[in-house]
């Protein structure tokens, strides 16, 4: 009788390692932290939260989290992942001491948020300064998506509530930089709502936009430079009436519901208004057309808003509705951008799917649930997962290259982050070796290399 032999190795176990060091590629993070001048910012911000005699710097025990959701975690306690390799981490705070900060930044809620986004911005700036070429700024123009995400709760929460899916929790506002097709994206708004908050709430769509101007350089924070993008569910009176006036003009991209008033004026368009619908590459999209509405449709709109509708053949198996015409799925939205022909502007505004992935990346990485129960408590948690976002986005356009460069999070976190190491003492120094088999090894390494180019903080 042949002994079966099993598909995997069998090692054997011991505990008593002492200079393996786990997440090690996690010092990715904390070289871009220190890079981007977050931790002195994020410290210097939080300064009048710190008590007499603490060990622990507030701005320190709130990186500390930012980079462990970063690093996979989606509670407070995952701050034990850094706390276990202070080598690489430096001292982390207790579990206790963690949920203190949050409790007392919490009880100040608006003073400790305008802090921690004032640090951000400072942090931002600099980065797409040291990306150069690499940064969403590089061509002059910035472009901000706001979408809305639906977070399950899954307990009593304070306002967890009904969602418009017919599930229960929270729907938070979100805005997104564009980083376009050469990178992810990084956030700049997040609004807290509950779950019935309303798809169309026009004041939501301000306040959002507002936080996400303060976190971009000066420079853009007001002009036609900066491109605001949504869906329909920023296409009210009130949103667009608010970009429009003069002193702010904004660019804005806009979608717009398809209402009995469009699809009858759509239904009127001669067919030779209609030109052909073009892909990101130049070349022509195969069954879709786009035409500009004029006319009493603009009626009660603020002056020179566009209105830009597409027509296109719906995917198989795709249900039509009431408002698309002659077999054709209908969509529109409407635009303040004069010098660009309507294909291109359509095109630009379909662009805004990229927001999709950039939810999806949020929730991955922490985003996947609120942990804590009060509302003010969770506002700090949203702004945790925000820095932990921006340091997802930052370390690429400063370190990566090639198809590295588009990494999402799951990605970066099972080649990069998670590689083991081994810490030497030598001549008074301390040496962190990565495993010579690990396939990116390199990337890594040549990240690092990348990083310890850029000048430090001043």
């Amino acid at each position: 009788m042949e002994k079966r032999i099993g598909s995997y190795p069998r090692v054997r176990i011991e505990s008593g390692g002492r200079t393996v060091v786990s997440q090690a590629g996690g010092v990715l993070l904390v070289e871009t932290v220190r890079k981007a001048g977050l931790d002195t910012a994020i410290s210097a911000a939080l300064m009048p939260w710190r008590k007499p005699r603490a060990v622990h710097d507030p701005g320190k025990v709130l990186l500390d989290v930012a980079l462990a959701v970063a690093l996979g975690g989606d509670c407070l306690a995952d701050a034990s992942m850094l706390r276990a390799e202070p080598a690489v981490f430096g001292p982390v705070a207790s579990d206790p001491t963690v949920s203190r900060l949050i409790d007392t930044l919490a009880a100040s809620e608006e003073k400790a948020l305008a802090a921690v986004r004032a640090a951000r911005a400072e942090a931002r700036a600099r980065v797409w300064k040291l990306a150069g070429e690499r940064a969403p700024d590089a061509d002059g123009a910035v472009t901000v998506d706001l979408d809305g995400v639906l977070v399950i709760a899954h307990s009593d929460k304070e306002d967890a509530a009904p969602t418009w899916k017919r599930t229960y929790g929270h729907h938070p506002l979100m805005g997104f930089v564009d980083h376009g097709p050469g990178g992810t994206g990084e956030p700049v708004a997040a609004l807290l709502r509950p779950g019935n908050a309303g798809s169309n709430t026009a004041d939501d769509h301000v306040t959002a936009t507002q936080l996400a101007l303060a976190q971009l350089p000066k420079e853009y924070r007001r002009g036609r430079r900066t491109l605001i993008r949504t869906d329909s569910a920023g296409g009210t009176h009130t949103f667009v009436a608010w970009l429009a006036p003069q002193g702010r003009w904004l660019s804005y991209s806009v979608g717009m519901t398809v209402t009995e008033q469009i699809h009858n004026h759509v239904l009127k368009v001669p067919a030779s208004a209609w030109t052909a619908a073009v892909e990101a590459d130049g070349g022509i999209r195969d069954g879709a057309w786009v035409a500009e509405l004029t006319g009493d449709v603009l009626t009660g709109w603020p002056k020179g808003m566009r209105l830009i509708v597409r027509k296109e053949r719906p995917h198989p198996g795709a249900q039509l509705r009431i408002t698309d015409a002659d077999g054709l799925r209908l969509t529109c939205f409407a635009t303040n951008t004069t010098n660009l022909p309507i294909a291109e502007l359509e095109l630009r505004h379909r662009l805004r799917a990229r927001a999709e992935d950039r939810i999806r990346n949020a929730r991955a990485t922490g985003l996947r649930n609120l942990p804590l129960h009060r509302t003010a408590q969770n506002r700090i948690w949203l702004e945790i997962v925000q820095v932990a976002l921006d340091l997802l986005a930052w370390m690429p356009m400063l370190a990566l290259t090639g198809t590295a460069r588009l990494w999402e999070p799951r990605r970066l976190r099972l080649r990069l982050f998670t590689a083991a190491g081994q810490l030497v003492t030598t001549g008074r120094r301390q040496i962190l070796r990565l495993a010579r088999h690990w396939p990116w090894t390199g990337v890594i390494t040549d990240a690092l290399n990348q990083l310890a180019l850029l000048p430090n903080p001043d």
